[in-house]
């Protein structure tokens, strides 16, 4: 009877033990951090921030430069010394903690703001590290003295400004306008977008710019190149999104709507109702151009877009990727954005014919080209979608590869036949000679993952632009690419980073609407050009260029929350950039 009652103690201790353990030594990702010391942890391993996800570090508070957040730790310390340690602090903070796996161990104590709990990286116990490093205030005190006063010293040096994203003004930060603004961030003067402006009553001069930073190319940025012209969209001066038709992209595929005479096929990924838009197709209609459709559906019946559903009903010749009796298929998304007019015109990119996409908010680039043959290779994947096979039961297309008249070669090639990332984009990369530069909503893709590493280790100069809301996306590739020393910016504006662009020794650009994933190149419908031309690679090489200059090197190591004060103009554009059905001030990283 004693053996049984101490092996039955044996086995409860040993569940409390390994309870315990999996409650303390489970790894978590932390997803924003509010402060030095508050952080927003996704404990359900949902990727999104959600109730009872936010975590404090118990017994020590820090400076700050979350206004929202901002209090006086130590009497004596003025405001704009404070933002100053505070912005050197948060700083600290997102070296040691952002995007990291880490560990938790809760006190059991909370309060209205967070849960309390110990947490442990790598290196130990966050709470040592913090209060080593000098930014760590204790009962009112400087926990270690020495090495607070060199941090005040260095916060002197700093130039901040308090810029405001719903009036577009910048501050000093003694300015009381500034200080009370509910939509602001702290920046270093050299950060500020292009589109702000001094605050008159604090009498901020005029920002400088920075003659050796690169310049837009262009104004707008289109280049016409023979048979193609290629229209870049540019996020860092559209901060939010509308439905007036404005931009070029938006006039280009009216004009090109409104010039058809015979047929218009789109194959669209999903729709905003924006009205020039759709007044050119109900033209279209009225003049007997034929329209078809082909869209995305899932298997209960909707598109991502809610305005899909209304358009596509409009259209008498449409189908949607459905396949009956098969869920995983119908699943796999019809991602394409293209059209095609009178059979000679084709009008490609990342854009989706959206809200977003269409006024220039996110980031795109659109190709039209104007070839007959080009227009052939589009309308025989057309008609396979049209004819019900999509996804994996479309049939290889042949002879894609062209010679245009103005000597462009250009590639056309399809997902998920014709598996472009691997047959045709990783030899590019292993045989480049000088840059790989890379504007991308995301990368996953393991085998482009490992031939950009082998590139930067031959000493080739590769950089990636990722879009914020997708760096800790599931199969991320940023944290690899990162720790073999390849230069990666998160973005930090409002709109996407939706290109899916590579750039490759003023030769080559490789566009289209492929992310650069798994599912990209073995799920979805998709459409890959790889574009043979120096003079279009160069242009586009500096618009990179022009886009690296405007984010922050911070962000070669920090990652901005998609829908946060850190990311420009995200918390007063009404859009979730973030997907966790939260907008501006409703989300947490705006409040």
């Amino acid at each position: 009877m004693k053996e049984k009652l101490t092996a039955f103690f044996i086995i409860i201790l040993f569940a409390a033990f390994s309870a315990f353990h999996i409650i303390t030594t489970n790894r978590k990702t932390v997803l924003n951090i509010i402060t030095p010391v508050m952080f927003q942890i996704d404990l359900n391993n949902n990727h999104i921030v959600d109730d009872n996800e936010t975590i404090c570090i118990p017994k020590i508070t820090a400076f700050t430069s979350n206004l929202s957040a901002y209090s006086e730790e130590i009497k004596g310390i003025p405001f704009e010394k404070g933002i100053g340690i505070g912005y050197l602090a948060d700083e600290f903070a997102h070296k040691h903690l952002d995007g990291k796996d880490i560990k938790i161990k809760f006190t059991g104590e909370q309060n209205s703001q967070c849960r309390f709990a110990e947490i442990y990286t790598e290196k130990g116990a966050y709470s040592k590290i913090f209060a080593d490093s000098g930014f760590a205030i204790i009962d009112g005190k400087a926990a270690n003295k020495e090495k607070f006063d060199k941090i005040n010293s260095d916060a002197e040096k700093l130039n901040l400004v308090i810029y405001n994203h719903s009036s577009g003004k910048f501050h000093k930060p003694t300015c009381k306008y500034g200080q009370i603004a509910h939509d602001a961030v702290v920046l270093l003067r050299k950060d500020l977008p292009d589109t702000s402006d001094s605050c008159k009553f604090c009498h901020v001069k005029p920002k400088e710019t920075d003659a050796s930073a690169p310049q837009l190319p262009g104004s707008p940025n289109i280049i016409t190149n023979g048979n193609l012209k290629i229209i870049f969209t540019d996020f860092t001066k559209i901060l939010k999104p509308d439905k007036n038709c404005s931009h070029a992209v938006c006039r280009e595929l009216v004009s090109l709507i409104d010039s058809s005479t015979k047929s218009i096929d789109i194959a669209l990924y999903g729709w905003t109702n924006v009205p020039r838009v759709k007044q050119a197709v109900e033209n279209a209609k009225s003049r007997g151009v034929k329209i078809r459709v082909v869209y995305d559906t899932k298997t209960y019946g909707e598109n991502y877009y809610p305005d899909t559903e209304s358009f596509v009903k409009q259209i008498e010749n449409r189908r949607s990727d459905r396949i009956e009796n098969n869920a995983k298929l119908t699943n796999f998304l019809m991602h394409n954005k293209f059209v095609i007019s009178d059979n000679k015109k084709v009008f490609t990119g990342s854009m989706n014919f959206s809200e977003t996409g269409l006024s220039g908010f996110n980031q795109n680039n659109i190709v039209i080209i104007d070839s007959p043959a080009a227009a052939k290779i589009y309308e025989k994947e057309f008609e396979q979608m049209y004819g019900g096979k999509f996804h994996t039961l479309k049939i290889k297309t042949e002879s894609n590869n062209l010679t245009l008249s103005d000597g462009s070669k250009i590639s056309i090639l399809f997902s998920p036949q014709d598996k472009g990332i691997t047959t045709r984009v990783v030899p590019l990369v292993n045989s480049a000679k000088t840059y790989i530069y890379i504007p991308a909503f995301l990368i996953t893709h393991k085998a482009l993952t490992n031939s950009l590493t082998e590139a930067y280790k031959r000493g080739v100069d590769v950089r990636l632009i990722i879009d914020a809301a997708n760096i800790h996306t599931r199969n991320s590739s940023v944290l690899t690419l990162r720790a073999a020393g390849i230069p990666l910016k998160a973005e930090n504006y409002a709109g996407k980073m939706h290109s899916k662009v590579m750039i490759i020794d003023d030769k080559y650009v490789i566009t289209g609407s492929t992310n650069f994933s798994n599912s990209g190149e073995n799920k979805n419908d998709e459409n890959m050009l790889i574009i043979e031309n120096p003079r279009i690679a160069k242009f586009y090489k500096d618009f990179f260029l022009y886009l690296w200059s405007k984010i922050p090197d911070k962000y070669l190591k920090f990652n901005p929350p998609a829908e946060s004060k850190y990311s420009i103009g995200s918390c007063s554009d009404g859009v979730d950039n973030d997907f966790d059905g939260k907008i501006d001030s409703e989300d947490e990283g705006c409040r």
